[in-house]
């Protein structure tokens, strides 16, 4: 797993090269704020060769965040991701290595009936109860997780996972009321906590598309303030001292805001946005869509655009999304070493100060 010494070493053999604040902390660790993405892409070999060239010429080159999740291309994310940190010319205690459970995957290749091979695989397996199953793709009860994770380890090659994250949970919206998701998340943080307490994971948090950016009355909302709750249950649940909950991933960019503008979370203080209310209580905030699939390197507003820095479109949306308060890390997909450099150069650029920032919005 990832360790203070050997992430401050990565980092003190990059650092000349980037500008500053590049690398943030990360728990006792260092990492780049701009890490690498693994959802795009079809579950073919020629992709896998695309990935695996782009991974290693990133990590030698200064990033040491990779995410990734177990049904991203049929597995094969996840088993590039590990063929990459064992060829590349880096330790693996000095990356921070991160991936999601919680839909059903499949195996290197989509089947030809989908329904047919999660009845046959997951259903008739006892794999998973078709009453925690959401959208026949869905599940995030602990026995399916505790599964998913070791399938995700093995994938991986690795002995510890350093950041796993249930993924997307307001899926379990579609059927289950709002209490009832969050008495889910709470038996699956439990564990989670187990998980932490041998080993198997370092930390763990939630990864979502909608639920953490959306208003209060909006159907996929959930508040953080009881997700931290419930995973401060799970730890009493579970003995552990404290609760090994430590991160969100939501996506963030220019023409997906809402994670800094829509105030949905309830404080002593008053309604706070979700990347505030991450930044107030210590949880580390991962971007996804950092350049929108690309799009943002085709358009951005023209004022936004004017205040970024950056050689291209590109560079200019990932430094966006890593000035944002309480940002830890952009992640950027990088599918093809054809972008590589560029992607990895937007980190010689200065971040928006958070003045700055604020003006945008304005």
């Amino acid at each position: 797993m990832a360790t203070r010494e050997a992430t401050w070493n990565y980092r003190d053999r990059f650092t000349d090269d980037f500008a500053r604040t590049y690398f943030r902390s990360f728990d006792d660790c260092v990492v780049s704020s701009i890490g690498v993405g693994t959802y795009l892409g079809d579950p073919t070999d020629e992709a896998d060769e695309a990935y695996h060239e782009a991974i290693v010429e990133a990590l030698e080159s200064g990033i040491n965040v990779v995410d990734t999740a177990i049904n991203y291309r049929c597995q094969r994310s996840e088993r590039v991701v590990g063929e990459a940190i064992g060829d590349a010319a880096v330790d693996r205690e000095e990356l921070l290595v991160a991936t999601k459970g919680g839909f059903l995957p499949f195996d290197g290749s989509r089947p030809g009936n989908a329904g047919r091979y999660i009845k046959e695989e997951f259903i008739d397996s006892g794999l998973v109860d078709p009453d925690d199953l959401v959208s026949g793709q869905h599940c995030i009860a602990p026995g399916f997780l505790d599964t998913q994770l070791d399938w995700s380890l093995s994938n991986l090659g690795v002995d510890t996972i350093d950041l796993y994250y249930v993924h997307n949970p307001e899926t379990q919206l579609q059927t289950n009321s709002r209490e009832e998701v969050y008495d889910q998340l709470e038996a699956a943080f439990t564990r989670l906590e187990e998980r932490a307490a041998a080993g198997d994971i370092n930390h763990y948090g939630v990864a979502t598309w909608d639920a953490l950016r959306v208003r209060k009355d909006q159907g996929q909302h959930l508040a953080l303030p009881d997700i931290v709750e419930r995973a401060r249950a799970a730890s009493d649940a579970a003995g552990t001292t404290a609760t090994h909950l430590r991160a969100i991933q939501l996506p963030f960019n220019v023409f997906m805001a809402d994670a800094f503008t829509v105030e949905s979370h309830e404080t002593p203080e008053g309604e706070k946005s979700a990347l505030w209310f991450a930044n107030d209580a210590g949880l580390d905030v991962f971007t996804s869509a950092s350049i929108m699939q690309g799009r943002l390197a085709d358009e951005m507003p023209g004022e936004v655009e004017a205040r970024l820095d950056g050689d291209t479109r590109a560079q200019r949306a990932i430094n966006f999304a890593r000035s944002a308060p309480g940002v830890t890390s952009s992640l950027v997909g990088m599918g093809s070493p054809d972008h590589v450099g560029e992607n990895v150069a937007a980190g010689t650029h200065e971040p928006m100060g958070s003045q700055a920032f604020d003006t945008v919005f304005e």
